[in-house]
């Protein structure tokens, strides 16, 4: 029988992977996609799908239970970074049990627990309770910090690539979108009962210092990187004349200090156990992605 797999955050990095990836083997897999969207000109145009328009996005619950119906699992990507997120996620999972969606795969983070010192962590916690109160099935894959953003923690000062962050010694063991990607779509595919109820660490292969990270990243770019340490008060002082606010400036240093604490190294087999290849070491990522880097070698 035809699953039908709703997936969201399809406009983005690692939903688009996960969407062109779910296509290519849709007919082998009898699976039909519903892509779930705010905008639908900006849906990726792929075969063996539909595209429902949520306008609001999960801050709609009748809107999504309506785009929901029929459906039978869910890849439900954590909202974008707002200070309503958390609302968002729970209004989402709500909307989707109410649609009597039997499964939902949600993109959480590594170390998530209602004590995390990264303050997104915690809200993925929480998201993965209000799953459990849902009465779903459901698995939550716990998404260590992207290789691919690594590139972007630099910044050029007197010509020089730096990496300033309050992350002391910690390490954190980066994955790649791409693997991160492969790993959703292997857990959609499968429908496996024995991933329910289960928290997945997807990371890279090795947990890596942000010194160790400069320097490959510098090895890759062709530009020496360093990083420098910093103090919780310099990086807050370093980052709030951004005009962010101050929930989101919080995440931004939380994420450092969580990997000073050591909550971001662990290391796990999921990549290669569940896609069949093994998890891309940070050189490999940036060197399949140059356009991750390429400002910092100008």
């Amino acid at each position: 029988m035809t699953r039908v797999l709703a997936l969201t955050g399809v406009t983005g990095a690692l939903g688009g992977r996960v969407a062109a990836g779910l296509a290519r083997t849709a007919a082998d897999d009898d699976i039909t996609l519903r892509l779930v969207v705010r905008d639908a000109d900006r849906a990726p145009a792929l075969p063996a799908t539909e595209v429902v328009e949520v306008p609001a996005g999960y801050a709609d619950g009748p809107g999504l239970t309506a785009a929901l119906a029929g459906v039978d699992g869910l890849f439900l990507v954590s909202a974008a970074e707002a200070e309503d997120r958390l609302a968002q996620h729970f209004t989402a999972v709500d909307a989707a049990a109410a649609a009597g969606v039997a499964r939902i795969v949600y993109t959480s983070f590594l170390g998530a627990s209602p004590d995390a010192t990264f303050t997104l962590a915690r809200q993925h916690a929480a998201t993965e309770e209000r799953l459990t109160a849902a009465g779903v099935r459901w698995t939550a894959l716990r998404n260590a910090m992207y290789a691919d953003f690594v590139p972007f923690f630099a910044t050029v000062e007197d010509g020089a690539a730096v990496i300033a962050a309050p992350a002391g010694d910690g390490a954190a063991a980066f994955v790649g979108r791409d693997d991160a990607g492969d790993v959703a779509a292997a857990v959609l595919r499968s429908d496996d009962p024995g991933l329910d109820g289960r928290a997945l660490d997807v990371t890279g292969p090795q947990a890596l210092t942000l010194a160790e990270a400069a320097a490959v990243l510098g090895e890759v770019c062709g530009r020496p990187v360093r990083y420098r340490p910093q103090t919780v008060a310099q990086a807050w002082a370093t980052r709030r004349p951004s005009g962010h606010p101050d929930w989101e400036v919080e995440g931004w240093v939380t994420s450092y200090t969580a990997i000073a604490a050591g909550e971001l190294a662990a290391v796990s087999d999921v990549v290669p156990a569940l896609t069949g290849h093994p998890a891309r070491s940070l050189a490999t990522v940036l060197r399949e992605h140059p356009e991750l880097w390429e400002a910092l070698r100008a």
